[in-house]
């Protein structure tokens, strides 16, 4: 009797089993027939993924993934008979399927034992998803879908949508020649490294776009922005250290963008270390004295500090350099109005009337002496509104009314 009952437990455990595994064939059979039903084959697949006999089975994973990819096909022959799929749909089913298959593979590659005691791996199964994942890839449909999200404003979305073609060339399962071959990490693989970077920025996601931003400072893809961003990633961080790392090599790395000498520069002045900001700026005029911004900081920095004719003649140097440097034309103009400034508050502290007669002229030949050098600025760059907020100043101390309504309608527009 009781090998009887343990028999029949035995047949009802087996069928349980062959009712679960028949549950992801009809599943597969759903949607690879003619008329295909993924709402149905998605109810069958999800019972067998928390069914004790299936849930750890590669094939019933790799079937979950299967029918988000049989989706997305599905939805690329609709766009060739003019019909428009739902991005939504279509991209959050190769989400799906991705993650499904992720863990099809763990489970594939995990070692069992054969009937004759020795391990072996499903081989199988890692073939058939690396061969999808491929065409995922190489038809770039988890960039589509992260372009989509990114014009929805989902930054975050995007950014996880990305990683996923990012990251696949360096999955175990995409290691043959076949695949790596196909899947270079060429500049295009780049570009698409600098738009999750950028999402990532736009998601408030700092760490993950510092990951980024830190492996391809160094590359060929506009290195320039990169580590500027990378810079004030690690600012909104709060991070001074690696704030500073990042000028501070990048100054090296791009002598001729300024951007970065300027902006350490400017921490060591407001930190209060000035000597430090002159001691870099030394150091770049050293290693590369043909730098023309180079000098027109340091003109700026001597200037701060009413050093006026070192500031000059840093100035000079600079437009030597560049001609066309039209902030250092604006420096030399600067100097003498700063000088007239300084004169017209001495000069309220003068009782003797002809000796403030005297110091107001003064002070008026130097405004008169630094109008030229602004209208020099203005016109080599005229779309720069501090020349044109001081030359407006100029114009009015003068009386040039013709010019100061000119200056004024152009700055109201």
């Amino acid at each position: 009797m009781k090998k009887t009952l343990f028999l029949a437990a035995l047949v009802l455990i087996s069928a349980g089993c062959m009712a679960q595994k028949a549950s992801v064939n009809k599943a597969k059979s759903l949607i690879l027939q003619e008329e295909p039903d993924y709402d149905q084959a998605r109810q069958l697949i999800g019972a067998a993924l928390q069914n004790e006999e299936t849930k750890d089975q590669a094939n019933t994973w790799y079937v979950a993934g299967l029918v988000g990819y049989q989706q997305r096909e599905q939805a690329e022959r609709d766009r060739m008979i003019g019909k428009v799929p739902d991005q939504d749909q279509v991209g959050q089913a190769i989400m799906e399927s991705y993650d499904y298959w992720m863990k099809a593979d763990e489970i594939a590659m995990t070692p069992t034992l054969d009937k004759k005691g020795r391990e072996v791996v499903d081989t199988k199964t890692r073939n058939n998803i690396a061969k999808k994942l491929f065409d995922l890839y190489d038809k770039q449909d988890f960039v589509k879908y992260g372009i989509h999200l990114n014009e929805q404003r989902d930054f975050r979305g995007a950014y996880n949508v990305f990683m996923r073609h990012l990251t696949m060339p360096d999955l175990p399962m995409m290691q043959e020649e076949s695949f790596q071959s196909k899947m270079q990490k060429d500049t295009i693989y780049a570009q698409y490294e600098y738009y999750a970077a950028l999402f990532a920025i736009q998601a408030q996601m700092h760490d993950e776009a510092i990951a980024i931003l830190e492996r391809m400072k160094t590359g060929a893809y506009e290195p320039v922005a990169v580590n500027q961003f990378l810079y004030q990633e690690y600012v909104e961080k709060k991070d001074t250290a690696n704030f500073v790392r990042v000028l501070q090599e990048a100054m090296v790395q791009f002598p001729q963008e300024p951007w970065f000498l300027q902006n350490l520069i400017n921490y060591y002045i407001f930190s209060g270390q000035e000597q430090a900001a002159i001691d870099y700026l030394a150091q770049a005029i050293e290693r590369d004295p043909s730098v023309a911004q180079y000098h027109l900081i340091k003109g700026n920095l001597n200037a701060n500090q009413s050093n006026n004719e070192a500031a000059l003649a840093d100035y000079d140097k600079a437009l030597e350099l560049d001609p066309k440097l039209a902030d250092a034309v604006a420096g030399k103009g600067r100097v003498y109005y700063n000088q007239a400034v300084k004169m017209n508050e001495d000069a309220a502290y003068i009782q003797d009337q002809k000796a403030y007669k005297q110091a107001l002229a003064d002070m008026n030949e130097m405004f008169k002496k630094s109008l030229p050098f602004f209208e020099k600025a203005h016109e080599m760059d005229p779309e720069n509104r501090d020349f044109m907020i001081t030359l407006k100043t100029l114009y009015y101390r003068f009386h040039m009314d013709d010019k100061y309504e000119a200056i004024q309608e152009k700055l109201n527009n």
